[in-house]
Parts: C-alpha cells; sequence; structure tokens
C-alpha cells in the first residue's frame, strides 16, 4: 500500500465554516431609508406652506361640494338640471352666510371697538399699583436719573442731543393695506365658489370616468364605484353632524349669555359654533375673547368667569357626549 492510498481527496477534505461578519451593509440601507423618509417629509411640508394658497381653497370647496352634494342630487332627481341645482345651492350658502355677517355687523364692531379699553383695563387689573414710599429699585432708578443728569450737564456746548421718533400713523398706509387683504379675501372666495360649482357639475362625469378606466368587466366596475359611494358618504354623515353640533352650540351658547347678561351674545353664540369646528384650540379662543369682554362690561372676575366657562363647558360637553354619539 502506497503512501497516496492514505492522502485524503478533495472530497474527503473537511470543510471549514468560517463566521459571517454582521450585515453592515442591511443597517447602512436602514439609515438610508430612514434619512431618505425624513428628507420626503420635510420636502412636503414644504410645498405644503408654499402652496397652501392653492391648496386651502381646494380643501374649502370639497367639503362644501360634500356638504351641498346631497341637495344637488335631491333636485336633479325631482327633474332639476344640476347645473341649476348646483347655481341655486351655492346662491343659499352664499345669502345666509352674507344675511348673518350683515345683522351681526352692528354687534362685531361694539366688540372691535371695546378690546383695547378691555386690555388695558385687565393690563391695570394685574399690575400692583405703586406704594407711596419708593422702595430699592424706584431709588436705583432715580440715582441714574441722577447721574445721567450730571453727565448731560458736563457735556460740551454745541453737542447736539438725538432722539429717535417713531413714524406717525399714516391712514392712506392702512387703508391701502386693508384693501389689499379685502381683495385677497375675495378672490379666495370667489375662487372657492366656482372651485365648488364645477365640482358639483363633474360628479357624474367623474363617476363615469373612473368606472372607464376600472376595467370592462362588470365586477370590475363595480368596486371603485362602491369606494367612492362609502367615501361621500362618511364625508357627507361627517359634514352634516358637524354642522348640527356647531348650530347647536351656537344656539345654546347664545342663551347662556344672553341670560348671563352679557351684550352681542348673538355674535359670541356664532363664533363659538364657528370655531366649534376647529379642535381644542377654536373654544379656547372664544373663551379668552369672552373673558376680556365680559371683564369690560361687568368689571368682576366672578362674572367673568361665569361667561367663559359657560362657553367653554357648552363646547367642552358637546365635544365629550354629542360628537361620541
Amino acid at each position: 500500500m502506497t503512501s497516496r492510498e492514505h492522502e485524503p481527496t478533495s472530497a474527503e477534505a473537511p470543510e471549514t465554516v468560517e463566521a459571517s461578519p454582521p450585515d453592515a451593509g442591511s443597517r447602512n440601507e436602514s439609515a438610508i431609508k430612514l434619512s431618505l423618509t425624513v428628507i420626503a417629509v420635510g420636502v412636503v411640508i414644504a410645498l405644503l406652506q408654499i402652496m397652501q394658497a392653492v391648496l386651502v381653497p381646494f380643501v374649502i370647496a370639497g367639503l362644501l361640494f360634500y356638504a351641498l352634494d346631497p341637495a344637488v342630487d335631491w333636485m336633479q332627481r325631482v327633474k332639476v338640471p344640476r347645473a341649476l341645482g348646483a347655481a341655486l345651492a351655492l346662491a343659499v350658502v352664499v345669502g345666509g352666510v352674507g344675511g348673518l355677517a350683515f345683522s351681526l355687523q352692528g354687534q362685531a364692531t361694539t366688540v372691535i371697538d371695546q378690546l383695547p379699553q378691555g386690555a388695558r383695563k385687565l393690563a391695570a387689573l394685574f399690575t400692583s399699583p405703586r406704594s407711596s414710599a419708593p422702595g430699592p429699585i424706584d431709588k436705583v432708578q432715580q440715582a441714574a436719573e441722577a447721574l445721567t443728569s450730571g453727565d448731560d450737564a458736563k457735556k460740551a456746548p454745541g453737542v447736539v442731543r438725538v432722539q429717535v421718533e417713531q413714524p406717525k400713523f399714516q391712514a392712506s398706509s392702512y387703508i391701502w393695506a386693508t384693501s389689499l387683504s379685502a381683495l385677497s379675501a375675495l378672490n379666495q372666495a370667489v375662487m372657492i365658489l366656482l372651485l365648488t360649482y364645477f365640482m358639483l357639475l363633474s360628479d357624474q362625469l367623474f363617476k363615469r370616468k373612473l368606472v372607464e378606466i376600472a376595467g370592462p368587466t362588470l365586477s370590475r366596475k363595480r368596486v371603485p364605484v362602491q369606494i367612492l359611494g362609502e367615501i361621500a358618504g362618511q364625508i357627507e354623515r361627517f359634514m352634516l353632524i358637524q354642522v348640527v353640533t356647531s348650530a347647536l352650540v351656537a344656539l345654546v351658547t347664545w342663551g347662556a349669555l344672553a341670560a348671563l347678561g352679557l351684550h352681542e351674545a348673538a355674535l359670541w353664540g356664532l363664533l363659538a359654533g364657528v370655531f366649534n369646528s376647529i379642535p381644542y384650540y377654536g373654544p379656547l379662543l372664544v373663551t379668552g375673547g369672552l373673558s376680556i369682554v365680559g371683564f369690560l362690561q361687568f368689571g368682576a372676575l366672578g362674572q367673568t368667569a361665569a361667561v367663559a366657562g359657560a362657553a367653554l363647558l357648552i363646547t367642552t360637553l358637546e365635544g365629550s357626549i354629542l360628537t361620541f354619539i
């Protein structure tokens, strides 16, 4: 037997298993994906901020479309042309908002005129009255003024003291800025109305186009129709609940504030109903305004707390009971 017979062949050679290093590539890939996600979110937020002048009218027009679409569909079923029905629905909305704003114009002007006086009154309330004897801070201030006056007296003749004065109020500049703001708001309102009108007109057209894209079979066409119906139904129910609860909050707040003897109770009831659609911040904003107006009228913290607390309690009950139901 030769020595070659004892040499192991390649098949019989023992296999060595080397420990694989940790997968650093997968960690790098996860970090890259996370970085790209953060960058994408930042870019989207920046684009929304830049395009808010265009996006906000589309969002409001979409909400108005879902709020008015059931009424327009009903008018179409009773043989009213859809173009005429959409125009009538928008006319009712514009007329109602315009009539309500005109009827409450006087109360709004009164509240706006009273706000600066109320702010000064609140500031005077929380400012501690000065005692007759000067305190340590007053003595330091008097010493500083004495040193300053002494330095001024030692100045060489011919030195002119300069005092910077703020520019005076110019009514023309204020009117011009207000006019530009009013024109911008009017432009936004017209854009919202036109978008809502064209959405109401193209409702069925949009559904037909989507069904055609879905596919030739009936089962494929039925899916987008069901999805659109469910989305529209949920949004319409949300809008209905929001409108009903806001109207209820407005009426109850109006009655409560009138019972407490607050002036312009109808205006504040309307504001409570409108801002009720903004979660948390809206009721707090109305409560803050009522605190100023209530203190300006009554001059007592107890009645002011009752006015502000009544409005806040009503919106809190609405949020915890009616919306839950």
